[in-house]
């Protein structure tokens, strides 16, 4: 199956970013690793460094930690692969900084619409967890779960990662009830 826009989703160290990596590296020689995550702390600069070492060669790195609709624009073409991990983490830096999910979201959706060269996006699966104690919580788990059903609704196609096994959510078979 082809997909120019794939979202693929799961838990926390479910193997979502290695599936994606894989993905996107069988796809074209140019490739784009746009990352969401900031240096904020030790453990983040460590995990950082973690992952660029865990890319083989041919990957060009750009961090991006709120403005993803423009980074996108400006990276994505024919021929080259954009690879974002993760609208988690750029999701929380946007409520961070005060700016409104749903706006975010909107303007990220419709620039994935519009681009003409591939992109997989990589989200963390939230919403089989626990509720959260506090609103700001409650907040994010909800805007989280908003984004990735709109950022699902324009892909192409949407994986989910469990235990490092992935399940094709998107596109679905048709299914069918035969009353009796």
């Amino acid at each position: 199956m082809e997909a120019r826009r794939v979202l693929v989703l799961g838990g926390a160290r479910s193997g979502k970013s290695a599936y994606a990596q894989r993905l996107a590296e069988a796809g074209t020689a140019e490739r784009v690793y746009l990352a969401t995550g900031s240096a904020i702390d030790e453990e983040m600069a460590a995990r950082i460094a973690r992952h660029r070492l865990e890319r083989c060669g041919g990957w060009f790195t750009r961090e991006e930690p709120l403005e993803l609709a423009a980074a996108l624009r400006s990276e994505a073409r024919p021929g080259r692969i954009v690879l974002v991990d993760c609208l988690t983490l750029w999701l929380s830096n946007c409520m961070l900084a005060g700016r409104q999910p749903a706006d975010e979201t909107g303007q990220l959706c419709a620039v994935l619409e519009e681009l003409e060269g591939p992109v997989v996006l990589v989200s963390n699966e939230l919403g089989s967890g626990l509720v959260p104690e506090g609103k700001l919580g409650r907040d994010f788990r909800d805007a989280h779960g908003r984004l990735n059903q709109n950022i699902g609704y324009v892909c192409d196609a949407v994986v989910l990662i469990t235990a490092g096994l992935p399940s094709l959510l998107k596109p679905t078979p048709a299914l069918s009830i035969t009353l009796v």
